[in-house]
């Protein structure tokens, strides 16, 4: 096995191509007449962040034969574009003040001026995106649709005690996990790989997606400064997270009743209680189990794939995505 700062540099050569790419086009919207929705969106695109979905993007078109990494690029760019659109919307629907450290955008220039600066984000997405064939334009196109219903289910169960897991993955697949599996997916296409190569990798960003959310769910109840994970966001916003479901599941009668209350009527001044809540249900330890499982699953999917360089490092940030450390 590689070595991590192997892994490391071999994963920052694929980033930085990427972040040439992205810089050229923030230049390029910047000397034309786009530059006024630029200039808002431009901080926020460039702020930085894991880069996990262009990541894949291109090392999954790597994995599926693709040679001329340049081919994969618009789709990569579309990925982020999109991711980007929705990070500055969800801020503005959760009324979150930072976003990285920084301001969000509808804090330092209004609530107008951040809606504008989303939509400007979606459509340079989209046609990134729509420079491909339409059946990937068609999967980029769904991503998107279900990108809403996610967040739309989302806000139907805020507050709700009686969310199931179900309930739960529903949301999930729609607003995070979808396009983690359409990058993977369309990378393919984009590569000249069969249907089955494509389907695969599709699978594979599934089970990624879901331990990625599954991380941020433990990360919102343990905080994270260091990453910018505050503590307790979800908590606050009554998001219904999965070890929070699984406690409400497992519990009884007066432990029941009393995590019921601390939700209904939470306050940082609850914390102890919560925690002793989640500790008595073992919800912490069960989501880590299911971290692993999803994890070990697109690890097997990965083994189906022709071995090559790129599919060793899918395997490694799959493993190191459970610490959110590239």
């Amino acid at each position: 096995m590689a070595t991590m700062l192997s892994v490391k540099r071999r994963l920052d050569r694929r980033l930085n191509l990427f972040e040439e790419s992205l810089e050229s086009l923030v230049h390029d919207a910047m000397s034309s007449s786009e530059a006024p929705a630029m200039v808002l969106a431009r901080d926020v695109l460039l702020a930085g962040g894991k880069r996990l979905r262009p990541l894949l993007c291109i090392l999954s078109y790597e994995a599926a034969g693709g040679e001329d990494v340049s081919e994969v690029m618009d789709l990569a760019l579309s990925s982020e574009l999109l991711h980007t659109a929705t990070l500055v919307h969800d801020d503005i629907y959760d009324q979150s003040k930072f976003r990285r450290g920084r301001p969000t955008l509808h804090s330092s220039h209004g609530l107008s001026h951040a809606i504008i600066a989303g939509d400007y984000l979606f459509s340079l997405g989209f046609a990134r995106g729509g420079r491909y064939d339409l059946e990937v334009v068609d999967m980029i196109s769904s991503a998107c649709a279900n990108i809403a219903t996610g967040e739309l289910l989302q806000f139907d169960h805020i507050g709700d005690l009686s969310t199931t897991p179900e309930d739960y993955y529903s949301i999930i697949d729609g607003k995070t996990v979808g396009p983690f599996s359409t990058s993977c997916a369309c990378a393919a296409l984009v590569a000249g790989a069969s249907q089955d190569i494509a389907d695969m990798l599709y699978e594979f960003g599934t089970e990624f997606g879901r331990a990625f959310q599954l991380v941020d769910d433990l990360l919102d109840l343990t905080g994270d400064p260091s990453m910018g994970k505050p503590r307790g966001t979800d908590v606050h916003e009554g998001k219904m997270t999965l070890p929070l479901i699984h406690a409400l599941t497992t519990l009884h009668g007066a432990e029941r009743e009393h995590l019921a209350d601390v939700l209904s009527n939470f306050s940082d001044d609850r914390w102890n209680e919560l925690h002793s809540l989640l500790e008595i249900s073992d919800s912490m330890e069960y989501v880590k189990q299911l971290i692993q499982n999803h994890v070990d699953r697109a690890l097997e999917i990965l083994d189906s794939l022709p071995d090559s360089p790129a599919r060793e490092l899918m395997s490694e940030v799959a493993l190191v995505s459970k610490k959110r450390r590239i």
